[in-house]
């Protein structure tokens, strides 16, 4: 039955564990919410605001089947653009968007009706009346969300979150240091970035003791706002040792405008690298590193609406164990590292990474693996060559507040069907197993984040 109770439960044992989990308290270290929305706290005005507005995999399908950009981020009004897409949604049968969605309706607001051309008109107007009553905080807090981490700019002055903490009740809601366009000096942007960040901490950022100096600063604020952990977005870790006075004058030359060699940009990152984890090192934050999205591919798409609107595709040509080698051995016990991958052949290579290093975990399977299909493969492998145990648990990654149950619980029928299947095989006890499904659920992330 679409959506029902044994929904990717396919033994006994699964469903055994499941109602172990399935009400446990969601803790997502790792996702694109507003904190500015949460504590505004205005609700939605219809179901396309809610499912499609900020949704890069609902426009990317929305392209394959062929759907004007005008009824995805253009002109036409949310109800052109949510017929539009229900529309096309019985195409995406397959992808996890189409059960994400479906969740969303069944699940928030007990609207158990196939999306289609047919039902467009009803759906819409059965949630406009519900909607007025789903401010985001009711909702975090009957999705039984306890913390959730953003995702922040150094620059950000993180007054939304300070905020969060006197009027949001029963969630935390804490920022996460993404210093990426500090570190990206190839960026056209770079220059006038490091003016605001040096206008911002009261640093001369023009140099490369002036611009470390703002990012401690940086760093500090994040702290008093209850950070506790950093993300990095990189293609390829290509991390290696860089003497500072190197540093020092890529620096000078990149302020000054002047054209650099691939090799003077990789030589930045990799000293920037090992100096954001000598800060995380002494905050003892968590260190995410994102590895393997080849940004803004479909160049059309980044000069018309920017980054993050689904032009974005992996590559496994990575050199991820030589490139890491040297940032896990610098801070081999000193710091907690966790590694996704973009494209699901690196997993043998942080699997065995993480075996090798106890300070480094494997994260949740990653934007286009976060899927059914992609989890089921993930979780069997770790659990063959590394500890599913020490999975980092699972992170929403999501820029819609709404699909924080549905993506959850994907995860959690998942594992449950997956350590289900080893109990029906006879490798695992349920009682062991009732103990590993809640741990990688709750107890391991919040106890590694947080």
């Amino acid at each position: 039955m679409f959506l029902g109770e044994k929904y990717l439960l396919t033994n006994k044992a699964a469903e055994k564990l499941f109602n172990e989990v399935k009400e446990l308290p969601i803790v997502d270290p790792h996702n694109h919410l507003s904190a500015k929305d949460i504590v505004e706290n205005k609700p939605w005005n219809d179901i396309w605001e809610v499912e499609g507005a900020t949704d890069h995999y609902v426009w990317e399908l929305m392209r394959r089947c062929g759907v004007s950009e005008e009824y995805i981020t253009g002109s036409m009004d949310d109800k052109e653009k949510w017929f539009a897409l229900a529309k096309v949604l019985p195409k995406f049968v397959g992808n996890p968007t189409y059960e994400w969605i479906h969740l969303d309706l069944w699940r928030r607001f007990n609207i158990k009706k196939v999306i289609s051309e047919e039902t467009a008109e009803e759906i819409w107007e059965e949630t406009k009346k519900l909607l007025p009553s789903m401010t985001p905080q009711k909702l975090l807090k009957d999705m039984g969300v306890e913390i959730l981490c953003t995702t922040d700019d150094p620059i950000d002055t993180l007054e939304y979150h300070r905020k969060a903490q006197e009027v949001v009740e029963d969630v935390k809601i804490l920022p996460t240091w993404r210093p990426d366009k500090a570190m990206n000096l190839e960026k056209e942007d770079w220059k006038a970035y490091l003016e605001r960040l040096g206008e911002r901490y009261g640093e001369d950022t023009s140099n490369l003791e002036g611009f470390l100096s703002a990012l401690w600063k940086s760093h500090e604020h994040f702290k008093a706002h209850g950070c506790v952990a950093s993300d990095h977005a990189l293609l390829e870790p290509l991390i290696h040792y860089v003497e500072r006075k190197r540093a020092e004058g890529i620096h000078r030359k990149a302020f000054k405008g002047e054209k650099l060699s691939q090799e003077e940009i990789n030589d930045y990152k990799a000293f920037m690298m090992v100096q954001f984890g000598k800060m995380n090192q002494e905050m003892n934050w968590v260190t995410q590193l994102h590895i393997g999205a080849l940004r803004d591919y479909r160049k059309k798409l980044f000069r018309t609406l920017g980054p993050d609107s689904g032009g974005d595709i992996s590559t496994n040509f990575l050199r991820i164990a030589e490139g890491l080698e040297y940032f896990l051995n610098e801070f081999d016990g000193k710091l907690k590292i966790v590694l996704y991958v973009l494209d699901p052949t690196h997993l043998p290579t942080i699997a065995t990474i993480s075996r090798a290093f106890p300070n480094v975990f494997v994260g949740a399977p990653w934007w286009f693996n976060d899927s059914p299909f992609g989890m089921e493969v993930h979780l069997k492998y770790l659990a063959s060559v590394d500890l599913l145990y020490n999975l980092a648990g699972m992170v929403t990654d999501s820029r819609k507040l709404l699909s924080f149950g549905s993506r959850t619980e994907v995860f959690r029928r998942v594992l449950s069907n997956v350590v289900g299947e080893m109990v029906e095989r006879g490798q695992v006890p349920i009682r062991e197993a009732k103990s590993l499904v809640k741990h990688v659920c709750y107890d391991g992330p919040k106890t590694l984040f947080f």
